[in-house]
C-alpha cells in the first residue's frame, strides 16, 4: 500500500498541487464578480505574488512564510493603486482596462533584469507543501464564508444588482469595490508564491492574457453563486487535461467542446443550488405520485 501511494504521489503530487493553487485562483475572481466587477488582473497579481515571493527566497534569508506575507501584501498595495482609477469604468470597459494592465506587468518583467528577463527565474526552492496549500484554501474559503454572510456580502450583491439603488441606499460603492478587487490580489498573490515554489521556475509567458482567461473560465465554469462552484470547476478543469490524456492531440478539442456544453446548456454552472434544489423536488413529487 505504501509502495502504490508513493509512486501515485510521485507522479501527480503537482497536479494535486494545481488543484489547490487553482482554486484559490478561482475564488480570487469570485470575489470580484460577486461585486459586479469583470476584472482579469488576477493573472497578473499572480505573476507579481509569485516573482515577489521568489526573489525573496531566492536572494534573502527571509523564511517562506514571509516571503508568501510579501507575495499577498504586494500585489495588494498594486491594486490599491491602479484600483482607484480603474474601478470607475465597469463592463468590458474594466475587463480592457484590468487586461491592459496585466499586459503592462508582463513587459516590465519581461525587460528587468532581476527577474530574469524573458528566461524567468529558475532554481526556485522547493518550499511549498501540500499541507500549505491545504492549509491557505481552508482559510480563503473560510475568510470568504465569513465575508459572504456580513455586511460586506450583503453590499457586494446589491451593488451587483443595481449600482445604482445600492448608491441611494447609502452603501460606499466606490470603497466596496476597491475592497473586492484588493481582497481578489491577495488571494492571487498567495496562490502565485505557493505555485512558484512547486515549479522551480517561472516565467512571463506564465501570467500572460490566456491564464487570465484560464482563471475566469474556471469560475463560470463550476458558478459564480457560491464558493463551491468555483472551487469544482477549478478541480475539473485542472484534472480534464490529465483525462484525456490518451486522446493527446484532440485533448485541446475535447476541452474546448465540454466548455461550449456548459456554457449553453448550464449558463450558471455546474454548481447550481437552485437548479439542484429543483431537481431533488422534481425528483420526490414523481416518486409521490
Amino acid at each position: 500500500m505504501m509502495e502504490w501511494w508513493e509512486a501515485f504521489w510521485s507522479t501527480y503530487n503537482t497536479v494535486i498541487f494545481s488543484i489547490g493553487v487553482n482554486a484559490m485562483l478561482a475564488l480570487s475572481i469570485y470575489i470580484t464578480l460577486s461585486c459586479g466587477l469583470l476584472s482579469l488582473a488576477n493573472a497578473a497579481f499572480m505573476g507579481i505574488g509569485a516573482y515577489a515571493a521568489s526573489m525573496i527566497t531566492m536572494q534573502t534569508g527571509l523564511s517562506f512564510p514571509v516571503a508568501l506575507l510579501a507575495a499577498g501584501v504586494l500585489p495588494a498595495l498594486v491594486a490599491l493603486i491602479i484600483g482607484i482609477p480603474t474601478l470607475r469604468l465597469s463592463g468590458v470597459y474594466l475587463a480592457m482596462a484590468t487586461l491592459g494592465f496585466g499586459e503592462v506587468v508582463r513587459v516590465i518583467v519581461l525587460n528587468m533584469d532581476i527577474t530574469g528577463g524573458p528566461m524567468g527565474l529558475n532554481g526556485i526552492p522547493q518550499k511549498t507543501e501540500f499541507w500549505h496549500i491545504l492549509l491557505l484554501l481552508l482559510l480563503t474559503l473560510y475568510v470568504l464564508a465569513r465575508m459572504r454572510r456580513s455586511k460586506i456580502g450583503r453590499a457586494f450583491e446589491a451593488i451587483k444588482a443595481d449600482e445604482v439603488a445600492a448608491r441611494l441606499m447609502g452603501i460606499n460603492v466606490s470603497a466596496y469595490k476597491l475592497l473586492a478587487f484588493v481582497t481578489g490580489a491577495v488571494i492571487a498573490g498567495v496562490a502565485g508564491g505557493l505555485n512558484a515554489h512547486y515549479t522551480f521556475t517561472i516565467g512571463p509567458g506564465n501570467y500572460a492574457f490566456e491564464n487570465a482567461v484560464d482563471i475566469l473560465t474556471m469560475a463560470v465554469f463550476g458558478g459564480t453563486s457560491n464558493l463551491i462552484g468555483p472551487t469544482i470547476g477549478a478541480t475539473i478543469l485542472t484534472l480534464l487535461p490529465e483525462v484525456l490524456r490518451e486522446f493527446k492531440s484532440f485533448r485541446l478539442a475535447f476541452n474546448g467542446l465540454i466548455l461550449i456544453v456548459v456554457i449553453l446548456y448550464l449558463p450558471k454552472g455546474i454548481w447550481d443550488p437552485s437548479r439542484i434544489r429543483g431537481f431533488w423536488q422534481r425528483r420526490t413529487t414523481n416518486k409521490e405520485i
